[in-house]
């Protein structure tokens, strides 16, 4: 009866990314990591990236798996973009929210350098600004992850917090 009862669930793993067609729920776990989730309400298809690190090598373009690259936000990204394209959708029509990035280190470490979190919220930022997104929603750094909960069929994502 309810939606996520009639919608099939995918877990996102860490480096892992998802562009599914029709009812889903994609689901993930973030702390440092970032959650890019993307929906087209008229073509039925979301998708989920969770990148873990900020940016793929330059020394490691094209040496390395289309499934580890999209460890890096900026590949993950950009390679869910282009799956959008393939389908025929401009970027304007895309819904693009942005969670997670924490800051998961006690305080005294995160002022001797920037964290990964934040490495990874400011390259998602820079990254969904250059291939055009608008970012419709964000919930981003803190000291805590997140737990959420992406919703294919409305676009919503649910979020809780870890801990």
């Amino acid at each position: 009866m309810g939606e996520p009862d009639a919608c099939r669930e995918v877990y996102v793993q860490p480096g892992e990314s998802h562009l599914v067609h029709g009812p889903a729920v994609l689901r993930t776990v973030l702390g440092s990591c970032v959650g890019v989730t993307f929906w087209h309400q008229g073509l039925q298809a979301g998708a989920l990236c969770h990148p873990m690190l900020p940016q793929h090598p330059a020394a490691a373009r094209g040496k390395i798996s289309l499934e580890a690259a999209r460890r890096y936000v900026d590949f993950a990204i950009r390679d869910l973009a282009k799956q959008f394209d393939a389908l025929g959708a401009r970027r304007g029509e895309i819904q693009v929210k942005l969670f997670g990035g924490a800051d998961v280190l006690a305080a005294q470490e995160r002022q001797l350098r920037p964290t990964i979190g934040r490495m990874n919220r400011e390259m998602a930022l820079e990254i969904l600004r250059a291939e055009g997104f608008d970012v419709a929603a964000s919930r981003l750094g803190g000291p805590v992850g997140f737990h959420i909960d992406f919703y294919t069929t409305t676009g919503e994502v649910l979020l809780r917090r870890l801990g």
